[in-house]
């Protein structure tokens, strides 16, 4: 025979808990009630319940912006070693134009006919008043091996870990399997002119540094 049992309803609705009581024990639990004077940090932000908040000036973001190397601005400055391992700094050059070419690596075949077609047009360079700063990831030794065996007249620097390559922004190729092949030419004040980025025809690079260099 089967049993049954009665529960008052008053007894009933103490077993279960309101909606209302289990949002506010919830929101008790969950987020902590702070007075209006706290200020405190989740996962880096900070809030502030002072009745006054102060907005970040547009200045605060011109650093972020201008810490790249972009037409019309002053890239940002280095110094690295040349072949020969001397320290040399962008800063060394201001008064004059300068070309700055970033490369993938020293011998490979693009970067070998890139540099032997600086070195050809080395005169019109000089004749325009600019210096030649090829940069690429390897050593000074490589460089002066490169240099050496190519005759190459001008300043090649190692960016060893491609901190100054991406300082200035320099595109990657081939879904960032290869460095990119990118030069600037700066004007006699440091200020960019020219932005020229072609991978598979390294030539090129030449014409157009020289036709802005003529026009300065």
């Amino acid at each position: 025979m089967a049993s049954s049992l009665t529960v008052p309803n008053h007894a009933l609705a103490s077993l279960i808990p309101s909606h209302t009581a289990k949002t506010q024990s919830c929101v008790s639990q969950c987020v902590p009630l702070l007075p209006k004077s706290t200020q405190s940090q989740f996962h880096g932000l900070k809030f502030s319940y002072s009745p006054s908040l102060s907005v970040p000036s547009s200045s605060s973001f011109k650093t972020s912006v201008s810490a790249k190397a972009n037409k019309g601005s002053v890239p940002p400055s280095f110094t690295l070693k040349d072949q020969d391992g001397k320290n040399v700094s962008l800063s060394k050059f201001k008064g004059k134009p300068v070309v700055v070419y970033f490369y993938p690596a020293d011998e490979s075949p693009s970067c070998t006919k890139q540099a032997c077609a600086f070195r050809d047009s080395y005169e019109k360079f000089k004749k325009a008043g600019a210096e030649v700063i090829g940069i690429s990831g390897d050593d000074s030794s490589s460089h002066k091996s490169f240099a050496k065996k190519y005759r190459l007249p001008f300043t090649l620097l190692s960016d060893e870990g491609n901190k100054v390559r991406k300082e200035w922004g320099v595109p990657a190729d081939l879904f960032g399997a290869l460095p990119g092949r990118q030069t600037y030419v700066l004007d006699k004040n440091g200020v960019v002119q020219l932005i020229y980025n072609n991978q598979f025809q390294p030539e090129k690079h030449i014409d157009e540094t020289l036709n802005i260099l003529r026009s300065l």
